[in-house]
């Protein structure tokens, strides 16, 4: 991967808005980005993987306070590697209790789907069956041999 990207590649390439890119680092999720000479940031393959990591826990649905304590124990460098650890851990139970809770729900809707399947099959063979009698009513009647009309 290219160094020193601009902010338009890394928007383009994460997508982000370049917005979302300078309030990350306005809120000490990203650190501050290099610089160019005339000022532009430039973003390293160490930022890079930064935010991708960031995404990552954006996607489990880790608040952005919990992403902003997690960036400051890395930026505080190795004697937070526990707390690190802590923080992760705590998160992922927290996912995969959603993705339990997420699991049982699913469940429940493949459960009422094949409900409603059932009785709009009884409903559709029902209907077939009243089609059918009504068919029947609607036949004219055959003739009887040898009986008079007014029988």
């Amino acid at each position: 991967m290219e160094s020193d990207l601009t902010i338009d590649q890394v928007a383009k390439r994460t997508g982000l808005s370049a917005h979302t890119l300078r309030y990350y680092e306005r809120i000490g999720l990203i650190a501050p980005v290099g610089r160019a000479p005339g000022g532009q940031r430039r973003y390293a393959a160490a930022d890079m993987a930064w935010i991708e990591f960031l995404l990552r826990l954006r996607t489990t649905q880790m608040p952005i306070g919990k992403m902003q304590a997690f960036a400051r124990l890395r930026a505080a460098g190795d004697t937070t590697v526990q707390d690190r650890r802590h923080l992760l851990e705590d998160h992922l139970a927290e996912v995969l209790a959603q993705m339990e809770a997420m699991r049982l729900s699913v469940c429940s809707l493949q459960a009422k789907i094949e409900h409603y399947r059932a009785l709009e099959q009884g409903l559709a063979g029902a209907s077939r069956a009243e089609e059918g009698h009504a068919d029947e009513q609607r036949k004219p009647l055959p003739a009887r041999a040898g009986k008079a009309a007014g029988d």
